[in-house]
């Protein structure tokens, strides 16, 4: 593989802008598995086999999917972008494909789900994100391999007699033609995944050169110049558009090669992607929001996943997680999309962004009376609570200035915010801090 000659596949950064500004995104994961209701990946914990699985595709009908309704949750969320699972690992397939009739127009519910989907998020001017599996438990050319429902079957190698990963490769290359272009601009492809490691005595897991994952990049770079790829084909030569830490919240930026990159923490409002009725980690408003701060105080984005329900709502959990999204993002937005991380070194138990000349500081947990900012004196020319915008005053650096019966002096490079006693009733209270010229020089973007 010419490696010189596979890095010009990847995306110029300027490209990339839209996506470092938006910073929040939603990701859907739907398909047959919302019917068992037990995890995406039932067919292959399960060990269920095509005839097993079928009761699902003959039942599958969301009569009251409404993606207008989702679209507005997710913008009044203050999320900017969607990624909709187009197949998962199961294979069916959410649009009316012509490569498989694994497909929604060949079940009770007949009509097309992805079309409507755009066109309902486009209206409410959020841009496009297409995730498609590598994977396919349905495919009868994708070989059994170490994560396959059967992959314990006593023939499983007798079962691969026959089947061809060229073909599947072709079957998934046209799929990708129809995604990139039946269905106008799509922003982001997100592609889902590779596993080469994986090994169950003679089976082994797939690749780039079972995928032929040059020839998809190269497909996609023809049909959508601009579009974002990730980083899950696994090619090694090829610098990705960014990279997707999956359920981890890193405790620094990424960084490649010693060289930061464009990230995106994937995560779930559970522990689960598709809908799962008896799941029960949800997560609580604290920390969702925590999870969104955080990721962009490391120059990160995040996209947090909702699982439909069979019928095509989103359950009572996820309506609720987004409304807490929505009550903290109205108030705070500004605090999130267009920022990055900033240099400066954050008080203990806060979290910094910053957007130019405006630093924000995120308290996680509330001191008492006072926040300490190390290296920030002289530097502010006004703060206020972005919640209200409310005036917040500090103790002016002196070394003649001493507290109040403690007898420490106010450092001469320290900037200490005075707080009311009280936390202020927001989950996570932010102080806006408008800095004067010259001192904006913390961005690392």
């Amino acid at each position: 593989m010419d490696i010189n000659n596979l890095q010009s596949l990847a995306l110029p950064e300027e490209k990339k802008a839209w996506f470092v500004h938006d910073r929040f995104g939603m990701f859907v994961h739907w398909g047959l598995y919302a019917l068992p209701a037990r995890h995406e990946w039932v067919k292959s914990r399960e060990e269920l086999n095509d005839a097993d699985y079928q009761k699902y595709f003959d039942h599958f009908d969301p009569d009251l999917y409404d993606p207008s309704e989702w679209a507005r949750r997710a913008k009044a969320a203050g999320m900017k972008y969607v990624v909709l699972t187009t197949k998962h690992h199961e294979g069916f397939c959410l649009w009316d494909t012509k490569a498989t009739d694994f497909k929604v127009t060949n079940t009770p519910y007949g009509r097309d789900l992805l079309g409507p989907f755009v066109d309902a998020f486009r209206a409410e001017g959020l841009r496009i994100g297409f995730y498609y599996s590598l994977i396919d438990w349905h495919h009868p050319d994708f070989t059994v391999d170490p994560r396959h429902p059967q992959r314990n079957h006593p023939d499983a190698l007798k079962i691969n007699e026959g089947r061809d990963m060229q073909r599947y490769a072709a079957f998934m290359r046209e799929q990708v033609r129809e995604l990139l272009t039946d269905f106008g601009q799509i922003d982001i492809m997100w592609f889902d995944f590779s596993y080469p490691q994986w090994k169950l005595g003679e089976l082994v897991g797939k690749g780039h050169q079972d995928w032929e994952s040059e020839k998809l990049v190269r497909l996609v770079r023809e049909l959508a110049p601009d579009i974002i790829i990730n980083n899950r084909l696994d090619l090694a030569g090829l610098q990705p558009d960014i990279v997707t830490p999956e359920q981890y919240m890193p405790r620094a930026r990424p960084l490649r090669d010693g060289r930061r990159v464009v990230w995106e923490a994937c995560h779930t409002l559970s522990g689960s992607w598709g809908y799962h009725r008896d799941e029960d980690t949800w997560k609580s408003t604290e920390q969702l929001v925590q999870m969104l701060v955080g990721t962009v105080a490391m120059g990160g984005n995040l996209l947090m996943n909702v699982g439909p329900t069979a019928r095509g709502t989103l359950d009572h959990r996820a309506i609720a997680a987004l409304a807490a999204y929505e009550e903290w993002m109205t108030l705070h937005e500004r605090s999130i999309v267009g920022c990055t991380q900033s240099d400066f070194a954050a008080p203990a138990d806060c979290r910094l962004t910053q957007n130019g000349d405006r630093l924000y500081i995120h308290l996680f947990n509330w001191p008492y009376r006072h926040l300490h900012f190390d290296a920030l004196a002289g530097k502010v020319e006004y703060a206020q609570f972005l919640h209200d915008g409310s005036e917040v005053t500090w103790l002016r650096p002196s070394s003649n200035t001493l507290w109040a019966n403690t007898q420490f002096p106010v450092g001469e490079d320290q900037m200490t915010f005075v707080l009311p006693v009280r936390r202020p009733q927001i989950v996570v209270p932010v102080i806006e801090v408008k800095l004067k010229a010259g001192s904006t020089s913390g961005i690392q973007d």
